[in-house]
């Protein structure tokens, strides 16, 4: 008698434990989704805010936080092309896109004059940003990748940069 209860013990902690993992499992689905939806909504909010800000000149200047003086025009211009970086890492974040097929991303919107010129002009919007966050990271990819397409002999500015690793 004693060894069948030993055995319906086995049976029943292999039973809880695989519940157990079953339940985790469901907890990290249901974390990652709660995460995208919230990234979802701050990017949406973010994007609302920056058309605002691109249709209402006033508006427009809470966002002038610039070194020195921007035009206007030129504003609304640097408002857009930081509604296409956001979109770009947004779409990284939720793993729409690996970190290789963001690098690419940027490449191309580097060939752009006045996105390089919103990027330096907020070069020390970047200084503030914690170096271990993922942000920091990103921008010194980008740091980088502005340099070298700068640096850069050739014509064919799309094998520029060393992509970092596909599986990030």
């Amino acid at each position: 008698m004693a060894t069948q209860s030993s055995g319906v013990g086995r049976i029943v902690s292999a039973a809880k434990a695989k519940l157990a993992a079953v339940n985790d499992s469901i907890s990290t689905r249901s974390t990652r989704h709660r995460r995208r939806a919230v990234l979802a909504q701050q990017h949406r909010l973010h994007f609302d805010l920056i058309c605002k800000a691109m249709d209402d000149p006033a508006l427009a200047a809470v966002l002038d936080t610039y070194e020195t003086d921007i035009p206007l025009e030129k504003q609304r211009q640097f408002l857009f092309a930081n509604a296409l970086y956001i979109n770009a890492l947004y779409f990284h974040r939720i793993g729409a896109m690996t970190r290789a097929e963001l690098y690419g991303h940027l490449r191309v919107m580097c060939q752009n004059k006045v996105f390089r010129e919103y990027w330096e002009a907020t070069r020390h919007h970047r200084k503030s940003l914690p170096e271990a966050s993922e942000e920091f990271t990103l921008g010194l990819m980008m740091d980088d990748l502005v340099q070298e397409l700068a640096d850069a002999d050739t014509d064919e500015w799309w094998v520029v940069g060393e992509p970092p690793e596909k599986s990030s």
